[in-house]
């Protein structure tokens, strides 16, 4: 592969023979997909779909249940692995040639049959929103659905109602809020929208208030866990790219904040609830059955935000503050080893909240971070010992 500054790259292809097409050589049959329930009950079908041989049935269900087009029953309905490969990459390929990637035609035509090889015998893939939102525009002209999208003439980030000319490729965004109901209610906003168009989305929290801070106007503060439950229900109810598929969503909480005790132990006690209902009778058999979707804080994963202070207090049995966000008053003194034990113990209960580390770097302002997953059994100062 070469490319000069005037013509674009030049291109050959390395999959596919010179004048082949993605899809040469690879057999197809006609398939159905079907997804049921722990109980039975179908939740989706679509009979006689056109795919590779070589694929598996999950394969077949999560493309024709999440990624095929249109309305099930009707003739827009996307029913091939073809088609929906043949949408995805001619639109990449025609927004490649007119943003001047290429040299010619002919190397447009090797990176079109080359992307196609490598989708259609599963050597790569793109993320779901790709799959959801690249071509449709074709399919559904009509489409004002608003999104948020790169405007070339202003080369600014705007919102508009552009519908899939302009599709939503990305799978996560991160969010900022700030400490005011208008900056929470546009978070929601914001959220639903990625949400709608199949990506996710994760929020440090930790400028919001705690449940024990005083407002302006006299009472107190609602405390980031109230507001988690609004963005939580939102998620639940905007399904991923408008298809089965669960909307992803993250939720930080820096572990000197006020509520964060309450945050660590937010899931495990939803889960007690759940449990309660089941011996009632309620079916508790996935996400979405009747005992799990009346519950809070389901469709999100929570992450305590610690620091080099903070394991380093844990290590030495020193105490822990927890501060205001207003100005930064202690609220309440607690031991930062009793804290980081809490995370392991509803982990163990839940599998959440996962740990995110913020190490301080080479200088005052650069810090590098680190996610994991304290695994189920382990204990707090076996934690310690790996940090150590």
């Amino acid at each position: 592969m070469t490319s000069t500054t005037t013509a674009g790259f030049t291109l050959e292809p390395v999959f596919t023979a010179p004048g082949a097409h993605g899809f040469d050589g690879v057999e197809f049959t006609l398939r159905d997909a079907l997804i049921q329930s722990g109980s039975g009950k179908t939740v989706f079908e679509q009979n006689d779909c056109e795919v590779p041989t070589s694929w598996s049935q999950t394969a077949i269900n999560i493309a024709a249940s999440k990624y095929f087009h249109g309305a099930l029953g009707t003739p827009e309905r996307e029913h091939s692995v073809k088609q929906l490969i043949n949408r995805v990459v001619d639109t990449i390929t025609a927004a490649a040639i007119d943003a001047g990637y290429f040299d010619g035609q002919d190397s447009a035509t090797a990176f079109q049959n080359d992307l196609k090889f490598l989708l259609v015998n599963q050597k790569v893939a793109f993320n779901s929103p790709v799959w959801f939102n690249v071509g449709c525009m074709t399919l559904e002209p009509e489409n004002t659905g608003g999104n948020w999208h790169w405007n070339k003439e202003t080369k600014t980030v705007e919102y508009g109602h552009s519908g899939y000319n302009n599709p939503q490729c990305s799978a996560c965004f991160i969010n900022s809020v700030q400490d005011s109901m208008s900056s929470i209610l546009d978070l929601a906003k914001t959220e639903g929208m990625l949400f709608k168009w199949g990506s996710g989305t994760g929020t440090n929290l930790s400028v919001l208030r705690g449940s024990t801070e005083k407002l302006s106007g006299g009472g107190t503060a609602s405390g980031p866990l109230s507001f988690m439950k609004g963005f939580d229900a939102f998620a639940g109810a905007i399904k991923s790219g408008g298809k089965t598929r669960r909307a992803a969503k993250m939720v930080i909480l820096d572990a000197d904040h006020p509520d964060i005790e309450d945050f660590i132990a937010a899931k495990g006690k939803e889960e007690l609830k759940a449990a309660a209902l089941v011996r009632e009778g309620y079916d508790g058999s996935g996400p979405d059955s009747e005992a799990y979707a009346s519950i809070a804080y389901q469709n999100a994963n929570n992450s305590v935000r610690v620091t080099d202070e903070f394991m380093e207090a844990a290590i030495a049995g020193r105490d822990w503050d927890l501060k205001a966000r207003k100005d930064g008053a202690t609220i309440k003194t607690i031991k930062a080893a009793d804290l980081l034990r809490q995370v392991t113990t509803e982990t163990h209960l839940s599998g959440d909240p996962a740990t995110r580390f913020v190490r301080k770097a080479s200088g005052p302002s650069t810090t590098t971070a680190r996610r994991f997953i304290v695994p189920r059994g382990v204990r707090s100062h076996e934690v310690i010992r790996d940090y150590e």
